[in-house]
C-alpha cells in the first residue's frame, strides 16, 4: 500500500513539476512571436467559414476539409484571440505542423508574455497527429509529460468546449508540403453542439438570462413616444450588475451585459428568442452611433480591442468607397466603445470599477463624448485628398484627436 502510495505522489509530484517548469520557462517580458499582425475584416470572415465547415456535412457522413498553411494561420489566430491578445504561427518542419504561439497574460510579477513552440506529427503509423516536440520558452520538455499536463489544463478550463467539438469528429490527419487533409465522421450530437456553439459565436453565461430579462422588462415599460437612449438600455443592467456581482463574477457579468444590449440593438441573428418590440437605440440623437459603440465593446469582450479598431477603420473606409462616406464621428464610437470593453473586462477589479460608474450614470454623455463636430461624409476621393490613407500624419493626429476626448471623460479615467 506505502508503495503504491509513493507512486501516485511521485507521479503527482511529477505533474507538478512539468506544470512549474512551463511557467517558469515560458513566461517572459519579451515576445518569441512579435504582436505586430491583427486581422482584418477578411481575416475574420475567412477564420469563422473555415471553423463552419463542417456544417456541410450531415450527421454521421464522412466528410473532407483541405487547409492550407495561410488557411490554418488564420483560424488558429482567430480561436487564440477569442480568450487573450496572441499571435499564433504555423509551418511545416520536418514533416510536422510547427507552431509557434505567444499569448499576452494579465498583469503578473513573472512577465508579460507565455510563448510555448511544439510539433505535431503522424508518427507510428498514427491517422491522427501526436505531440512530438514542447518547448516552454528555452526548455525542451518530454513530449508525452507535456501533452499530459496541456489535456489536463485544457479538460479543466474554458478552451475544453472548444477541444471537444474540434477533436470529437475527427478520424484522421494527413500533412503536406503544402496543406493538411482532415478527415472527420460528425455524430448527430456533435453537430448539434456545434452550431449551437458556433452560431452564438460567444461564451454564454447562465446569468446572461437575468440581464436579457431585466431589458426586455425595460422595453415594455419604454415609452414609444420618446426617444430611447442607450444609456436606458446599459444604466439599468449595469446596476443590476453591482448589486449581485462579486470580484469573481463582474467580468463575466460585464460580458454578458454588454453581448444582451448588443444582440438587441444590433439585430443579431444568432438570438432564438429577440426581444419584442425593438426600438432604435440612440446617441446624440443618432442610432448608428448606438450600434457602433456597442458593437465595437462587445467584439473587444469577445475577441479583442485591436480587432475591434480594425473593423471600425475597415467599415468606415468601406462607406468611403459604396456607403454613406468615411466618418470620424462612428470611429469615435467605435473608440469609445472599445475603451468601453476594454475595461468591462481588463481585471475584476476593473469591471467592478465600471459596474459602480455606469450605475450612477445620468446619460449617454457619461460614457461618450460629443464628436459631432468631427468631419464625416467624405467619399473615397475626398478622404484620399485630406488624409490619404489609415497610416497617415494627418489621419494620426485626428485619431489622436479623439483618444483624448475619450480619455477625458472621468469614467474611462482608471
Amino acid at each position: 500500500m506505502k508503495t503504491l502510495l509513493r507512486i501516485v505522489l511521485g507521479f503527482i509530484a511529477a505533474i507538478i513539476f512539468v506544470i512549474v517548469m512551463m511557467v517558469f520557462f515560458g513566461i517572459s517580458n519579451e515576445p518569441d512571436v512579435k504582436l505586430d499582425w491583427v486581422m482584418n475584416q477578411a481575416d475574420i470572415e475567412r477564420a469563422k467559414k473555415i471553423l463552419h465547415e463542417g456544417y456541410k456535412t450531415r450527421a454521421d457522413e464522412i466528410g473532407t476539409i483541405e487547409l492550407s498553411y495561410a488557411d490554418l494561420n488564420l483560424a488558429a489566430n482567430y480561436l487564440l484571440n477569442r480568450f487573450t491578445k496572441g499571435r499564433a504561427l504555423i509551418s511545416l518542419k520536418e514533416n510536422k505542423l510547427k507552431f509557434e504561439v505567444t499569448a499576452a497574460l494579465p498583469e503578473n510579477r513573472l512577465g508579460k508574455y507565455l510563448n510555448i513552440t511544439f510539433r505535431l506529427g503522424n508518427e507510428d503509423g498514427n491517422q491522427l497527429p501526436t505531440l512530438t516536440k514542447f518547448k516552454a520558452g528555452k526548455l525542451l520538455l518530454p513530449s508525452k509529460a507535456a501533452a499530459f499536463v496541456i489535456q489536463t489544463i485544457i479538460k479543466h478550463s474554458k478552451l475544453n468546449e472548444y477541444f471537444l467539438l474540434a477533436t470529437d469528429p475527427i478520424k484522421a490527419v494527413a500533412i503536406d508540403d503544402d496543406k493538411i487533409t482532415i478527415t472527420y465522421h460528425p455524430s448527430q450530437a456533435t453537430l448539434d453542439t456545434a452550431r449551437d456553439f458556433l452560431a452564438h459565436n460567444t461564451t454564454q453565461y447562465d446569468h446572461a438570462k437575468v440581464y436579457k430579462s431585466k431589458l426586455a422588462e425595460i422595453i415594455r415599460q419604454h415609452d414609444p413616444d420618446w426617444r430611447l437612449s442607450l444609456a436606458e438600455l446599459l444604466q439599468p443592467l449595469f446596476a443590476l450588475a453591482y448589486q449581485r456581482a462579486s470580484l469573481d463574477t463582474a467580468i463575466e457579468e460585464n460580458r454578458a451585459i454588454i453581448n444582451t444590449v448588443n444582440d438587441y440593438v444590433n439585430h443579431s441573428k444568432s438570438v432564438a428568442t429577440p426581444i419584442k418590440p425593438f426600438y432604435s437605440a440612440f446617441i446624440y440623437k443618432r442610432n448608428d452611433l448606438a450600434q457602433h459603440f456597442i458593437g465595437a465593446a462587445a467584439i473587444t469582450t469577445s475577441v479583442n480591442s485591436e480587432i475591434a479598431q480594425v473593423l471600425g477603420e475597415e467599415k468606415e473606409l468601406h462607406d468611403a468607397r459604396d456607403g454613406s462616406g468615411f466618418s470620424f464621428i462612428d470611429l469615435a464610437a467605435d473608440k469609445a466603445g472599445t475603451r468601453f470593453g476594454e475595461l468591462a473586462i481588463a481585471s475584476p477589479r476593473s469591471a467592478r470599477k465600471l459596474q459602480e460608474a455606469m450605475a450612477g450614470i445620468k446619460d449617454y454623455t457619461d460614457f461618450m463624448p460629443d464628436p459631432r463636430t468631427l468631419p464625416e461624409h467624405m467619399d473615397e476621393a475626398e478622404f484620399n485628398k485630406r488624409y490619404g490613407s489609415t497610416q497617415s500624419e494627418a489621419y494620426q493626429m485626428m485619431s489622436k484627436r479623439i483618444d483624448e476626448l475619450i480619455a477625458a471623460m472621468p469614467i474611462y479615467k482608471q
